[in-house]
């Protein structure tokens, strides 16, 4: 019989990326940095891989680790569902409410709204799903889920949609790379010149700077997480420009350089539906925390792109 890893080695494996570092990934699920340290050696004795780089200055994913941090990603996700459907009929949940979001809001936004919202509907189950921009506008568009929520220049045709935050991309390098010190802003010729480390072909953040570009950006690695994004600029594959909610931590830490540049990066984020012009029940309301939420103050513009909501 199949020997399954272990789920919370898996769990902490995939906090690495997100929290930069094994001991911050430690302390984000409450566990002892030893206990940790033994707990993604089992893992890599049990896969057969070395995940990660270790040296004095801490662990760093490789890259065989950045591909199986992608596959744990599904199976948590997975491990999530499973755990919230059986949650679910052992309670009687009165019903579910599913959002589906890109990743910046998915990983950087939505925890907060969510909290929030679960308040005022706690007999409601709440199921979330991740992709990127298009996959998250095609499964509204099939009537998967009741809200979504995307990055992107335009408004998706087909769907009513409300500008509820607004993002800024910004240009990142490793500390060592020859843009780290300069002292002028990096022009839109030289980075469209410059093969960057790219999130997928769908994402909000690849069209983004497309958009901006008025070209599409030339690709040294595509990837398909802001994570694996950030990880690999900071192993020094090359520069990338990611939403400045993704690598605010990082840059904080020194483990990445904004390098300012010339281009307008600024996007928005939106909610987008289906149906009834008017939003219900919790998508209403989780749109108006949303807007509550995004600190922009009286420049964000309150009406949607097309009409009001309940």
């Amino acid at each position: 019989m199949r020997s399954w890893p272990d789920m919370a080695a898996l769990d902490l494996l995939v906090g690495v990326a997100d929290d930069g570092s094994l001991s911050a990934a430690a302390r984000s699920v409450g566990m002892a940095q030893p206990n940790a340290t033994r707990s993604i050696a089992r893992l890599e004795r049990r896969l057969g891989l070395v995940l990660l780089h270790r040296s004095t200055h801490g662990s760093t994913l490789t890259a065989s680790g950045l591909l199986v941090v992608e596959w744990a990603r599904a199976v948590m996700s997975a491990a999530g569902q499973l755990l919230d459907g059986a949650a679910s009929l052992a309670d009687g949940a009165a019903g579910t409410f599913v959002v589906t979001a890109s990743q910046t809001v998915a990983e950087h936004l939505l925890p907060r709204w969510l909290a929030s919202l679960r308040a005022s509907w706690p007999g409601t189950r709440i199921e979330v799903r991740v992709g990127n921009s298009t996959g998250t506008v095609d499964e509204v568009h099939r009537g998967v889920c009741d809200l979504g929520f995307i990055e992107g220049p335009c408004p998706p045709p087909g769907l009513h949609s409300l500008v509820v935050a607004r993002d800024d991309l910004v240009l990142v390098v490793p500390p060592g790379h020859p843009w780290a010190g300069r002292r002028h802003p990096v022009g839109m010729e030289e980075l469209a010149g410059t093969p960057l480390v790219r999130r997928e072909p769908g994402s909000g953040t690849r069209s983004a700077l497309d958009a901006a570009l008025g070209r599409p950006a030339i690709g040294l690695l595509d990837l398909p997480s802001n994570a694996a994004v950030r990880v690999s600029v900071q192993s020094g594959t090359g520069p990338a420009v990611l939403s400045g909610l993704a690598v605010r931590d990082a840059v904080a830490a020194g483990a990445l350089v904004e390098v300012p540049t010339t281009l307008d990066l600024r996007r928005d984020l939106r909610a987008v539906w289906s149906g009834p012009r008017v939003l219900q029940g919790p998508a209403a309301d989780l749109v108006r925390l949303a807007l509550a939420g995004t600190g922009t103050g009286p420049a964000m513009d309150p009406r949607p792109d097309d009409q009001s909501f309940g």
